[in-house]
């Protein structure tokens, strides 16, 4: 049996790092972290990737909210006193295959630290033009089926 990806992203590292979010986030933080999550999503969709957005939270509980209803795909808000990279840390170091998660940060500290667990470190570049390969295949293939579409009732 195949072992699924996990791709782990630290959200408030990752917004601070990308340009395009870091001036967004500046303006209006929920924007932001909504087009992270956009943005993201073809790794899950196209790729079969499962993939937590984590972010610093200051509640007293973890929250979790899976966009779309897919287990899959989740975002994670840890409670007050638990730090992303802490919630990120524990879940490769208790994964049952620490080499299926990657983990996206700038945060070099966390990467080696990931590493040492068994799992990946990825640039939040490398996560830029990781999002932009998948949804470029997202974007072909629907242009492929409004092609197909269009055929078939031009065919009619």
């Amino acid at each position: 049996m195949a072992t699924i990806r996990h791709l782990l992203i630290d959200g408030s590292n990752i917004l601070r790092a990308w340009p395009e979010l870091k001036a967004l986030f500046q303006r209006d933080r929920e924007a932001a972290k909504a087009q992270l999550v956009r943005s993201v999503s073809p790794i899950h969709d196209q790729e079969g990737v499962r993939v937590t957005v984590v972010f610093d939270g200051s509640g007293k509980e973890i929250g979790i909210s899976c966009p779309g209803a897919l287990p899959s795909f989740s975002i994670v808000t840890t409670p007050g006193g638990v730090t992303a990279d802490d919630f990120i840390e524990q879940w490769v170091g208790k994964a049952k295959e620490p080499a299926a998660c990657e983990v996206a940060t700038a945060d070099v500290a966390q990467g080696r630290t990931v590493q040492a667990l068994g799992g990946h470190w990825i640039s939040p570049e490398d996560l830029a033009a990781w999002t932009n390969r998948a949804g470029g295949l997202v974007s072909a293939k629907l242009a492929g089926r409004v092609r197909d579409n269009d055929r078939k009732w031009r065919a009619k």
